[in-house]
């Protein structure tokens, strides 16, 4: 792959040998094409964006990115860019949304400007939920322009190109600033990951503010210059297998998801509905974002096989925002691997084969480190190497690691320029917070995070088991709904608290005692555990990223808050 300096250099390539060809295609809810941007013309219409910037802004202030689905958020991206002004891509709010990061993120970042789509511009309940004095607002269309900045200077690699804030706690969201060198640097081990070309098309439903729908999915398109599909995730929660249908109708090579997505897919699955659907030009059907579980992987299998889905397609990986996204993958057509671990070694940080069938556990690999990277796994405590088939941090290395937090020069030296102990060279990892081992081959197997992790009379519990144990045990307890975890309790004692949405379908033919007896006789035989709390809340209100990840550590705030509406409280 050519080098390039920049993104901006990146795509004034793209504009200059591929001009008329379909670089982004939006779709409506119903599958149809609503707007079209060829190479050329998000390279005019970001160019004149960023004239309008270079009046109202300086070079190195902060943008706002704040988009409903569409293709405006990839001119007002490129558009600050060009201008050299810091995107900072950020989730529409919920009009209901007591718990958004808007405020924290805006105190942190202080940007100058925000924009937005012009129907979504004049909303006064939009802006009010962004109040910053002297922040001024700049509405994006696709109306045809032509580019008209020369004489704008190119960015240096080493330029920040946007703030990536993580969605960890609201409270204190964390903003990552990658630089043009760090974006170039993973798209290209993206590409040799997932061996994308030209014809590598993508269908793809994540939001574009998160990192997955951002990186992976637009920008890896425009380094390769293939074709990008997208669709609003409304629409893919809604009727999940239009993104199916959208994979067959472009013959899309890629199509990348949350392990929910496919879970989502499988559940909503209609023969009659897929009719005349073949996904065998699906090649790399990647799963990342949250943990990966083999059985989805399976009945995702299963069930779309008779439609051409090849097994190999599956391709579970691993990556945060700190590395740019992609830490670990597999290679395309290779399919995944799994591995059998004993539980009861899992608790005391070994990943042992299982004694018997009731302790096996079944893990997904996430692929190995991708071309000039390194992978460690760490003792968290010490910061020494561990050896194979020890759990640990996991550690990154490479030129895809960003090397700061926006303003955050503690959280900066803690988690972005860590050293293990007894190495040579001053090499600056990353610590991710994950827990996870690699095997003797370098595949990498993750077991969950440091911070979520249980510890009851010194054994290690991992709250996505207990999860899986309680939606497990009845229809009624939604799946991927679920958080388990520790917590004082007002009587100062250290008690395990399981919070479960409930099916909207089950809510009114469900027994509360029952249910949450049924909760905790599952949770006490398969893992030994007595939960003290149970809260069964309404579906949709268990406190989650921007890409489904459960927020334990928020959800332990609300609780100890008493801000978890309980549909059986007074049934313990």
């Amino acid at each position: 792959m050519e080098p390039f300096s920049s993104l901006v250099e990146l795509l004034a390539r793209r504009a200059e040998s591929q001009p008329d060809e379909r670089a982004y295609i939006f779709l409506s809810d119903r599958g149809a094409e609503e707007a079209v941007l060829s190479f050329r013309q998000l390279h005019d219409a970001a160019g004149a964006l960023a004239a309008k910037l270079s009046g109202i802004a300086r070079p190195g202030e902060r943008a706002l990115l704040v988009f409903p689905p569409g293709l405006e958020f990839i001119v007002a991206f490129f558009g600050c860019l060009i201008a050299g002004i810091i995107a900072v891509p950020m989730m529409m709010p919920r009009r209901q949304g007591s718990r958004d990061s808007s405020a924290a993120i805006i105190a942190n970042c202080e940007p100058a400007v925000a924009l937005t789509s012009a129907a979504f511009a004049v909303r006064g309940d939009l802006q009010a939920r962004f109040l910053r004095e002297g922040l001024q607002w700049l509405s994006v269309d696709l109306s045809p322009a032509e580019a008209t900045h020369a004489g704008m200077p190119a960015p240096q690699a080493q330029d920040i190109a946007f703030l990536q804030y993580t969605s960890g706690s609201t409270s204190e969201p964390k903003g990552v600033a990658v630089s043009h060198a760090n974006l170039l640097a993973n798209l290209e081990m993206i590409r040799c990951a997932l061996g994308n070309t030209k014809q590598s098309t993508y269908v793809n439903w994540v939001p574009l503010y998160h990192d997955m729908g951002l990186i992976l999915n637009a920008l890896q398109t425009l380094y390769v210059g293939s074709l990008c599909v997208l669709m609003a995730p409304n629409a893919f929660t809604q009727r999940p297998l239009n993104w199916l249908r959208a994979i067959h109708d472009y013959r899309a090579e890629v199509g990348c998801s949350p392990n929910f997505g496919y879970d989502h897919c499988v559940s909503r699955y209609r023969a009659d509905q897929m009719q005349g659907i073949d996904l065998s030009c699906w090649k790399i059907a990647l799963n990342g974002a949250e943990p990966v579980h083999a059985e989805t992987i399976d009945r995702f299998i299963e069930t779309f096989a008779s439609h051409g889905f090849n097994a190999g397609a599956a391709f579970p990986a691993y990556g945060m925002a700190e590395a740019t996204l992609l830490i670990s993958g597999g290679s395309r057509g290779a399919g995944h691997v799994t591995r059998s671990v004993s539980s009861v070694g899992l608790q005391s940080h070994s990943a042992l084969a299982p004694g018997d069938a009731a302790d096996a556990q079944t893990l997904v690999g996430c692929g190995r480190a991708l071309i000039n990277e390194r992978i460690a796994i760490v003792d968290p405590d010490h910061h020494t190497g561990l050896p194979s088939h020890q759990v640990g941090e996991i550690w990154v290395n490479g030129p895809n690691v960003a090397r700061t937090y926006w303003k955050n020069p503690e959280a900066t030296a803690a988690s972005l320029n860590a050293s293990i102990i007894g190495e040579d060279g001053g090499e600056r990892w990353l610590r991710t917070g994950d827990l996870g081992f690699l095997d003797a081959t370098g595949e990498l197997y993750v077991t969950g995070r440091i911070k979520d992790l249980i510890i009851v009379r010194g054994i290690n519990h991992y709250p996505q088991d207990i999860e899986r144990t309680v939606q497990a045990a009845h229809p009624a307890f939604r799946a991927n709904g679920g958080a388990a975890f520790a917590a004082v309790d007002e009587h100062g004692e250290e008690t395990l608290v399981i919070v479960q949405e409930i099916e909207r379908t089950e809510r009114n033919r469900i027994d509360a005692v029952e249910m949450k007896g049924l909760i905790r006789e599952n949770v006490t035989d398969q893992h030994e555990l007595f939960a003290r709390h149970i809260v069964l809340i309404r579906p949709g209100t268990l406190p989650k990223t921007t890409s489904g990840k459960i927020q334990r550590s928020l959800a332990r705030k609300l609780w100890l808050e008493g801000r978890l509406e309980d549909l059986a409280a007074g049934a313990d």
